[in-house]
């Protein structure tokens, strides 16, 4: 995973990719400058999650997709834009879950805790990416209640748009895990993990 890491870019689709990374680490310095501190740390949050896709070997289109949400997600707190703008709270929640529950069941491929993605059955990816969508909601509504007790009560929390979020989350799972059934994420590792050696006797 670390050659992958530091494996150099190739082709335009990975540099577009590195440069939403680059985007991302820049974002949390304009906040900063022109935002604040508060802001700047909710965009830091967000550096882990895009940088993650080149440790795991995930193929250009699905790593612009996953980092360009996760920003969108996480600017669109900066910008108000879940107050602002009707229903963009329950469509951010559909995407970004759902490219979250993917990228989670490639890294959990990747550290052999269930086959790769590419070696799931289609009905195994149609079952996990929802269930890590739904638990991934989960979190995300336990991080916002924690914001809005310990840091900001302008942080927004009800019922009603906990479950909406999470119902939008598990849905993003399931078309998730439907693309996962067809589509090929992952390209080759920069190097292949060693067989697991078989039990004899």
């Amino acid at each position: 995973m670390i050659e992958d890491f530091l494996r150099a870019p190739r082709g335009a689709g990975e540099l577009i990719a590195d440069a939403v990374r680059v985007m991302a680490v820049v974002g949390v310095g304009i906040a900063a400058i022109w935002w604040s501190p508060t802001d700047a740390g909710i965009l830091a949050l967000a550096l882990p999650a895009v940088i993650a896709p080149r440790f795991l070997a995930v193929r250009p289109g699905f790593d612009i997709a996953f980092g360009a949400t996760v920003l969108i997600a996480a600017w669109s707190n900066v910008l108000d834009l879940y107050r602002t703008v009707p229903g963009w709270d329950l469509v951010v929640h559909f995407a970004c879950t759902g490219l979250v529950a993917a990228m989670t069941l490639v890294a959990l491929g990747r550290w052999r805790i269930v086959a790769p993605v590419g070696d799931l059955p289609r009905r195994a990816g149609l079952v996990l990416t929802p269930i890590i969508a739904l638990a991934a909601s989960a979190v995300w509504e336990m991080i916002e209640w924690l914001g809005f007790e310990f840091v900001s009560d302008e942080i927004f929390v009800t019922y009603t748009d906990t479950i909406g979020d999470m119902a939008a989350g598990g849905l993003g799972g399931l078309v998730a895990g439907c693309v996962l059934a067809y589509v090929r994420v992952e390209r080759e590792p920069s190097v292949r993990p060693a067989p697991q050696a078989s039990a004899t006797g």
